[in-house]
C-alpha cells in the first residue's frame, strides 16, 4: 500500500499496483458472497451512483456486493448534490463480504471526503482507488466476480483508464 501525502488524511491506504492486500484479522463479513471484494460507487449524485450499480450488478452475476455512496444530507429523497460521510461509512460496511472493499470515488469532494472516512475507519482492507468512476466500476465487478483479491480488483480498475472506447 502507499499512503497518500493529503493532509489531514494522510493515514489514507490507497490502492499500489504491485502490492497484495489481506482482509483485517477477525473480520466478520456483512452481506454479499463470502469473500468477495466488496464496491463502493461514491458520487455527489445518488441517480448517477444507483444508474451505474444498475449497470454494473449483472456484469459481477449478482455475486458481488455493490453499495451506493450518493448525494448529501440535505433532506431530500435523492440526498441533493454533494458527498456525505455518513453515506459512505455505512456503504462500507454494506459491501463488506469479507475480501476487502474497494471505493470508486467520481471526483473531487468526493475522493476528500472518502478519504476521511477511511482514515477514521483504520481499515487496511478498505481502499479507494483513482480510476474512471465507470469504466474503472465495470473492470473492477468483473474482477471481483471472479474472486480476484482486493489488490487485483483495484489494478484492474486503475487498469481500465488506458483502455481505448474506439
Amino acid at each position: 500500500m502507499t499512503e497518500s501525502s493529503n493532509a489531514p488524511t494522510d493515514r489514507v491506504r490507497v490502492a499500489s499496483p504491485t502490492e497484495e492486500t489481506r482482509p483485517a484479522p477477525n473480520h466478520v463479513p456483512h452481506g454479499g458472497q463470502p469473500g468477495m471484494v466488496g464496491l463502493v460507487l461514491v458520487s455527489h449524485s445518488a441517480r448517477l451512483a444507483t444508474g451505474l450499480r444498475e449497470l454494473l450488478e449483472p456484469l459481477g452475476g449478482g455475486l458481488v456486493p455493490i453499495a451506493t455512496a450518493g448525494g448529501s444530507e440535505d433532506g431530500t429523497a435523492d440526498g441533493g448534490l454533494g458527498t456525505s460521510y455518513e453515506r459512505i461509512e455505512a456503504a462500507v460496511t454494506a459491501a463488506d463480504a469479507g475480501a476487502g472493499v474497494l471505493l470508486l470515488p467520481d471526483l473531487g469532494s468526493s475522493v476528500l471526503t472518502a478519504r476521511l472516512v477511511l482514515a477514521d475507519l483504520g481499515r487496511d482492507d478498505a481502499l479507494l482507488v483513482d480510476a474512471p468512476f465507470v469504466e474503472g466500476g465495470v473492470a473492477a465487478v468483473v474482477a471481483a466476480s471472479t474472486g480476484a483479491s482486493l489488490a487485483h480488483v483495484a489494478a484492474a480498475a486503475r487498469e481500465a483508464r488506458t483502455v481505448p472506447k474506439f
